[in-house]
């Protein structure tokens, strides 16, 4: 079996020792991402919909550099801390999913690592084999 794996400039990568997204041969398992800025600010603060767009910009920058896009999501998890704004967070994810809609899971957490982020998604994805590009 193949690996490859994709990093991000969260601080968090070294000190915990993981990746954004790894790739196993035609499996890519993306690591819970959150809002977080190129300067290592939370974007969006108090904005559920900014955030979860966000979050899911950064799942598609590391699938595309694993050789993959959104089309390819199977799967997401989207760990919120506030499930009474399910329907901002909901339609975020179908801005993003609407014409190739994953299985998804929504789940309400007490906090997250900083305390203006609102929202943690995790992403499987599958690359089909004509799709091969590295």
């Amino acid at each position: 079996m193949r690996f490859q794996r994709s990093f991000s400039k969260a601080p968090w990568e070294q000190m915990v020792a993981y990746c954004r997204a790894l790739r196993a041969d035609h499996m890519i398992f993306v690591t819970g991402t959150t809002a977080l800025g190129e300067r290592g600010e939370v974007v969006g603060p108090g904005d559920a919909y900014a955030q979860t767009r966000h979050c899911l910009e950064i799942i598609d920058t590391s699938l595309r550099e694993l050789g993959a896009d959104l089309t390819c999501v199977v799967r997401t998890r989207m760990f919120v801390t506030d499930i009474a704004r399910w329907e901002e967070y909901g339609r975020a994810h179908r801005d993003c999913f609407a014409h190739h809609p994953p299985a998804t899971t929504m789940v309400e957490i007490s906090r997250l690592i900083h305390p203006d982020m609102l929202i943690e998604i995790e992403a499987d994805a599958i690359v089909p084999a004509d799709a091969e590009k590295s």
